[in-house]
């Protein structure tokens, strides 16, 4: 355990680990110390100045080693002349900070007033307005007018694309260096740099393509100005215009927290659409960070389907759940449910009930398997890859997980920075080799070879935590991958504790769900829907699901999006998209997390569990489909590894530090702090 150090800030008494510097050790005793450049998940490097303080420290006896006492008994304190940054200096004990003074509140002041000689005065039009800390700490701290002419201010360039989605106004950055320094402490990927000196001293890019980074978005939430902007939401709203709503990212496995900010459309006739995908906290899942696929997944132009339709021609809900009935009534076993892994566990679970009571089949629609093996060996509760680090081994296995999974990527990319094993094993090249502690070149086929390398055996004999991320193509070979891995982690004793066991790289968000509910997966789909009543339920049918439904006898399709073209017997039933209702996914790490309705419903869509509830009541079935948490609680009833869930527990949180909320805009940035749910990891076992 830490050695904890006892100290005296603004007259509060504060104990906290030996090592926290004092702008923390300030938040944590309820002060808050302004600052620019200082991040708590970055090194410090004082060089904004913003956090100026007094710092005394005790008068130490040579001799003794003991504190010096004045008259009263009390140890002598000597401040340091000058002002010091307190993100840089660690607390020691007995120190007394002072951060309302005069000295330390005219310090604050002419720092400011520094930085406004370089500012623009455009607020009214920034997009940062409302949200920046420069304008929130000017407000608070800063002087009441300017000594400079107006003339006389610095002039940049005002529109610089670092790349196609960051743009750059050069006059407003106030050279804090956040950007700089996630790109290269957090991510490992230095594309950002400062060029010149002074006051002429600007952020560049100097990679091809430019800004060449899939996290780059959170560049933007760093920034402590107006400086960095997307392209996508630049001028599109203000901060106070916008509805703030927790959800769970459907990009891939990793399921990130995120907010949707929402605002009505005068484009859209007033419709609420989708403004900017942020951050949420979770400091087990994402931290605070989501990746560029996330953030700029929304809003999206595919055209949605908004009402049923059967012959392809529109219908109304009665006759297209009608027909629908009739067709799955009649085909009965010969019929398959076909389900996406973009679907939530509320809909999957009325999906398989539904097969489950026609004595149907219930397929996923992957092209890759394994899930039977990581309902065995996947990890368990309490799972957090932040713990990983020195004697942990990880192996990466037949995955891309920068394009895959870019979350996880990140996360064993810093287990590797905290002296974990990580090998890395793929056909071609990727973005983790630099970070490797061996990397593998293994043929397609053959990658069940490496878990006989001498020094993945060793470290995985040794290591504390094992844990291994698997991808691949093709079901059979994926399902051999699976099994092989499944047993090597349990020969080594990786199975059935936090932080062990085995994460399929999935495509979807809730893949793993799907095989926790015990859908299957088949190598051909288009053989096993062939001649077969098929209902299919995702977000949308892409061109090679199309012709494997070409060969079905009868299709029930439901949809959040038209997708491709499908025979005109079809049954289309509008499905409402995940932004538009609640419900829950289940992570490739197995925590199942809840999101929220952020939008109103498009046209007539209906949540997918009803969709299913009610067409198995046209078919004299019984399924539950009055609510998501009602259809949730039917699932934890008859799921055992869902037993111990509820939505009030995925609702839960806990204290997380530091504390990033969005009152902390200028110390944590735009992230928004988790108010609505950590998630839950499901029990071990099958």
């Amino acid at each position: 355990m830490a050695k904890e150090v006892t100290l005296t800030i603004d007259g509060r008494k504060v104990t906290v680990p030996e090592g926290t510097l004092v702008v923390d050790a300030a938040k944590i005793a309820g002060v808050d110390i302004p600052v620019f450049c200082y991040h708590p998940k970055m090194e410090p490097v004082g060089m904004c100045r913003m956090c100026l303080v007094e710092i005394g420290r005790p008068v130490i006896d040579r001799a003794t080693g003991k504190p010096v006492l004045d008259e009263n008994g009390e140890p002598q304190i000597r401040f340091f002349p000058k002002l010091e940054t307190a993100c840089t200096n660690p607390v020691s004990e007995g120190m007394v900070v002072k951060t309302t003074t005069e000295k330390a509140k005219q310090g604050r002041k002419e720092i400011l007033e520094f930085l406004l000689t370089s500012h623009p005065l455009d607020c009214p039009v920034c997009d940062k307005g409302g949200e920046c800390a420069l304008q929130n700490l000017t407000i608070e701290y800063g002087p009441t007018e300017s000594r400079f002419r107006f003339e006389e201010k610095h002039h940049a360039e005002k529109r610089v694309p670092l790349g196609d989605k960051i743009i750059l106004d050069r006059e407003r950055c106030i050279q804090c260096g956040r950007c700089i320094r996630f790109q290269s402490e957090v991510v490992g990927e230095a594309v950002l740099a400062f060029d010149q000196r002074g006051r002429n001293t600007e952020v560049v890019t100097y990679s091809d393509p430019p800004f060449d980074s899939i996290f780059s978005g959170n560049t933007t939430d760093l920034c402590p100005v107006g400086a960095l902007t997307t392209t996508k939401f630049r001028f599109g709203a203000r901060p106070w215009e916008m509805q703030s709503t927790a959800s769970i990212c459907e990009e891939c496995a990793v399921g990130c927290n995120i907010t949707f900010n929402t605002r009505r459309d005068a484009k859209r006739g007033g419709v609420p659409v989708i403004k900017r995908v942020m951050p949420r906290q979770n400091e087990e899942v994402n931290e605070i960070w989501i990746c560029d696929k996330g953030r700029f997944a929304y809003p999206t132009e595919k055209t949605r389907l908004t009402m049923p339709k059967v012959n392809g021609k529109d219908a109304s809900w009665e006759d297209a759940l009608s027909l629908a009935a009739e067709k799955l009534s009649a085909a009965k076993q010969d019929a398959v449910i076909l389900a996406s892994g973009r679907l939530s566990n509320e809909d999957l679970f009325n999906l398989k009930s539904l097969a489950d009571e026609m004595g149907a089949r219930a397929l996923l629609y992957t092209g890759r398997g394994g899930g039977e093996a990581t309902r065995r060996a996947g990890i368990v509760a309490g799972t957090n890859l932040a713990d990983l680090g020195e004697g942990d081994a990880i192996l990466v296995l037949a995955s891309d997980l920068y394009n895959e999974a870019p979350l996880w990527w990140l996360r064993v990319k810093q287990a590797s920075d905290r002296g974990a094993a990580l090998f890395v094993a793929t056909e071609s090249p990727t973005r983790l080799d630099a970070f490797a502690s061996k990397v593998i070149r293994v043929e397609v086929g053959k990658e069940s070879d490496v878990l006989k390398d001498a020094a993945v055996k060793e470290a995985f004999a040794k290591a504390s935590n094992g844990l291994i991320f698997f991808g691949g193509e093709g079901v059979s070979e994926t399902n051999a991958l699976a099994d092989s891995c499944a047993a090597f982690l349990e020969a080594n004793g990786h199975i059935g504790k936090p932080n062990n066991g085995l994460i399929g790289v999935w495509s979807h968000a809730n893949d793993q769900g799907a095989w926790e509910m015990g859908f299957e997966a088949v190598a051909d789909i288009a053989a096993a829907l062939k001649g077969k009543t098929v209902y299919f339920a995702g977000t949308e049918v892409d061109s090679a699901l199309a012709e494997a439904l070409g060969g079905a006898a009868f299709v029930v399709v439901q949809s959040v999006f038209e997708g491709e073209s499908l025979p005109d017997s079809a049954v289309l039933l509008p499905a409402q998209d995940f932004s538009e209702r609640e419900g829950s996914f289940t992570s490739g790490e197995r925590r199942v997390q809840r999101f929220y309705a952020a939008l109103p419903p498009a046209g007539e869509s209906r949540p997918g569990y009803l969709i299913t509830a009610q067409l198995a009541e046209k078919m004299n079935l019984s399924l539950e489909g009055d609510s998501a948490e009602s259809v949730f609680a039917r699932l934890a009833a008859k799921v055992a590894v869902f037993s111990a869930l509820s939505y009030e527990k995925l609702a839960e949180v806990k204290p997380q530090f530091p504390l990033m909320s969005r009152g902390d805009l200028y110390y944590g940035g735009t992230v928004y702090e988790n108010t609505q749910g950590l998630g839950v990891h499901l029990a071990p076992g099958s």
